[in-house]
């Protein structure tokens, strides 16, 4: 009984430092003062707000309907954690040594003309490639129940009201982070999400039979942690 919670609480920790690290919420920050540059000081709260309940309803649609769609094309769903687990790869790299999530994203917002809290702010900043791909990953319907599902849904309303508590603190955060500090948190995330992306292709692969990983006594088996 004991063990089994403690592979519950060490599951819920994987997800939420998962999501968290997709979403990128410090990542975020500098997008926000871009995007709210010519917008009074007073709305900002209102424009945040705006955002981030967009970005929950696209990803709580993915956690929703992902699972749906892939068994209604007939993929197997440890062929979508292989997938999924390069493209977060290659996402975590571009966070690493390419332009950072802030600097792409502003640069997106200057070619948008600001088009407002949905577009770059709520998609792709908030609600990136990377966090849809990691909601459906997460939420493998033939391994958790709909309980663990909610759970998972609960971790991510936490991670966006984390990301909304952070851009309702944004003034006050620009003065002790900057972007420059923005955008060095954003490489090391890249770095823990480089990690869980490859644990994903390791479980994949476990999943569909192509390999076999022996799980280190006390610990949980990888694709057993992928889709808890």
């Amino acid at each position: 009984m004991t063990l089994d919670f403690a592979i519950d609480i060490t599951s819920i920790l994987r997800d939420f430092v998962t999501l968290f690290v997709v979403v990128d919420p410090i990542g975020t920050l500098p997008v926000f003062y871009f995007a709210t540059a010519a917008v009074p000081a007073a709305l900002h709260w209102k424009f945040a707000l705006r955002a981030v309940v967009v970005a929950w309803i696209v990803l709580l649609g993915f956690l929703v309907a992902g699972q749906v769609l892939l068994e209604a094309l007939g993929l197997r769903f440890g062929s979508f954690q292989i997938a999924g687990g390069i493209v977060l790869f290659l996402f975590a790299l571009t966070m690493i040594f390419g332009d950072s999530k802030p600097e792409h994203e502003i640069d997106q917002a200057e070619k948008g003309h600001l088009a407002g809290a949905v577009f770059p702010l709520a998609m792709p900043s908030i609600a990136s490639p990377g966090a849809m791909l990691a909601i459906v990953v997460l939420t493998d319907n033939n391994a958790n129940s709909i309980p663990d599902q909610i759970v998972t849904a609960v971790l991510l309303t936490l991670v966006l009201l984390v990301t909304l508590g952070l851009l309702l603190l944004a003034a006050r955060l620009k003065r002790v982070l900057g972007s420059t500090g923005a955008s060095v948190i954003s490489r090391v995330m890249g770095i823990i999400l480089a990690t869980v992306a490859v644990d994903a292709v390791l479980g994949g692969l476990d999943a569909v039979g192509a390999m076999r990983l022996d799980s280190i006594p006390g610990e949980v088996p990888a694709a057993e942690t992928i889709s808890e």
